[in-house]
């Protein structure tokens, strides 16, 4: 090839961009479609009793809120507000709804719209078939992309809450408000930090945005797999092998995006029970028992919570709460306010299991 010296040099235009679209693939519609039609049905109750727990778990919520601000010192400016009370296959809906606004930033690789399609209605059917499995075990989340205007939302799903009340063999008021509180606090960490809800998106958004090619990762696979297997007295876990197969930026994101959800969940945890007998009498007893019940199962359900990342999510609520704790017992709760000041005052996924080097860090 000869360059072209005829005429005055010029530059060279640069590659035109690659076109992208917005959002995941997803046929978000057929999703909560197949989640509601694959869903088991709730527990059988009176109307009068399923009356009278949707209405207490919506005072419940409000009040839960009021003791998680008393304890963490956060958000006593806001309004007390009801959650959502909802069966199980209005939750996937609302589930759908917000994961839809959350990945609706991410930019991905324009594809044929023949083949968006299928690709769409194929991830549609897989996420309505796991939100089916997960629709029957949720207790409650908050949303903060969720709601009629996007603004965070609140719910607790009822019929759950008075499965696993059951199952458990404790009090109903007691664990509905002990519920709440969790979930509160989720709200509270949302609505009282008001950078949290944009960062959380932005590291969502970044990392879908940086998603590879299956054939980069595909080559990866074989050293992921001699690592698992490397890792003595350590069980493999689905999280382990997604970690090792990204690239480094796709990492860096994702040990960001872990470290905050870790702390988001474990303070949760660490709040609920801070809260204290004082407010639920039988605190010990149901947090022991709802314990037990996270690791029990049968074989296939663990199988399943396995790969949907489940027990990777038993393990941040433990690493989350204990650093809580620690930080707590040696800088008090308005030391641990110091995670929400800012994004660089957050704890790293190294920091969460040695909260004195976070300590030190942040003075």
């Amino acid at each position: 090839m000869h360059a072209d010296t005829s005429g005055p040099a010029t530059v060279s235009e640069s590659a035109p961009a690659r076109p992208v679209e917005r959002g995941l693939p997803v046929n978000w519609t057929l999703a909560a479609a197949t989640a509601a039609r694959l869903m088991p049905p709730g527990p059988r109750t009176t109307p009068a009793a399923a009356a009278e727990l949707v209405d207490r778990l919506r005072t419940d919520s409000a009040r839960a809120e009021g003791h998680v601000r008393d304890v963490t010192g956060l958000g006593h400016d806001l309004p007390l507000l009801p959650a959502d009370v909802l069966d199980r296959p209005a939750w996937a809906r609302a589930a759908v709804e917000g994961m839809d606004v959350l990945t609706s930033g991410a930019e991905l690789p324009a594809t044929a719209r023949p083949l968006r399609t299928v690709t769409s209605a194929g991830a549609g059917v897989q996420l309505g078939t796991l939100l089916a499995y997960m629709g029957a075990r949720v207790l409650g989340q908050y949303d903060p992309f969720g709601g009629p205007d996007r603004a965070g939302r609140l719910i607790v799903v009822a019929p759950n809450v008075h499965a696993v009340t059951t199952a458990l063999d404790v009090d109903g008021e007691q664990f509905g408000l002990w519920v709440c509180l969790h979930e509160a606090t989720h709200r509270l960490q949302f609505t009282a930090v008001p950078w949290l809800r944009d960062h959380f998106a932005g590291l969502v958004t970044d990392l879908l945005t940086l998603q590879e090619p299956d054939s980069t990762k595909l080559t990866r696979l074989p050293e992921a797999i001699r690592s698992l297997r490397s890792v003595e007295g350590e069980r493999p876990d689905v999280l382990a092998l997604v970690e090792l197969l990204q690239g480094p930026e796709q990492r860096a994101v994702l040990d960001k995006l872990l470290a905050l959800s870790t702390l988001l969940e474990g303070h949760a945890d660490h709040v609920m029970d801070a809260v204290g007998p004082d407010v639920v009498p039988d605190v010990a007893v149901i947090r022991r028992r709802f314990t037990e019940r996270r690791r029990g199962g049968g074989v296939v359900d663990r199988l399943l919570r396995a790969l949907l990342g489940v027990e990777a999510k038993m393990r941040q609520y433990a690493v989350g709460a204990a650093f809580c704790r620690e930080v707590e017992a040696a800088a008090g709760m308005s030391g641990l306010n110091r995670a929400w000041e800012s994004p660089e005052t957050l704890p790293t996924r190294a920091e969460l299991t040695d909260a004195q080097a976070w300590l030190r860090r942040v003075g």
